[in-house]
């Protein structure tokens, strides 16, 4: 009976790295993307909003989605990458067809894995764990 409880615990822990890792790589990814294309600036404008917001935009991709791999700070970076889920959803793609061109099906799918790890925080398998200074909520 033990062995299956902390078999089940490591597993629980080692899906959660898996998950944190996954959105980890996405949104470094689409960050760096951001940061190399001048013409993102552009693409903000035609939605109304402010080209200078492009730097911001991809700090706010890339940055957390480092803190995400390496398990820091990894419930305020899913957060942060959810506010930007919620953009592309509603700004974006303006919320109008979940499948198609254009449409929010994976920005949904990453805005749930994201809460996923708000919820449950970043699992033993994370440098919060291992260092244990952080306070707990901040994991």
């Amino acid at each position: 009976m033990a062995t299956s409880e902390i078999s089940k615990r490591n597993f629980v822990d080692i899906s959660f790295m898996g998950l944190r890792s996954s959105i980890g790589v996405i949104f470094i990814v689409a960050g760096m993307s951001k940061l190399g294309n001048p013409g993102f600036g552009g693409f903000l404008s035609s939605l109304g909003l402010p080209p200078e917001m492009h730097i911001p935009i991809a700090l706010a991709e890339l940055i957390p989605g480092i803190l995400l791999i390496i398990g820091v700070l990894s419930r305020i970076s899913a957060s942060l990458i959810s506010i930007i889920m919620i953009g592309a959803i509603f700004v974006v793609k303006e919320a109008q067809s979940l499948t198609g061109d254009g449409g929010y099906r994976i920005d949904l799918i990453l805005l749930a894995a994201c809460l996923v790890i708000v919820a449950g925080g970043p699992g033993r398998v994370s440098l919060a764990h291992i260092v244990k200074k952080l306070p707990r909520c901040l994991h």
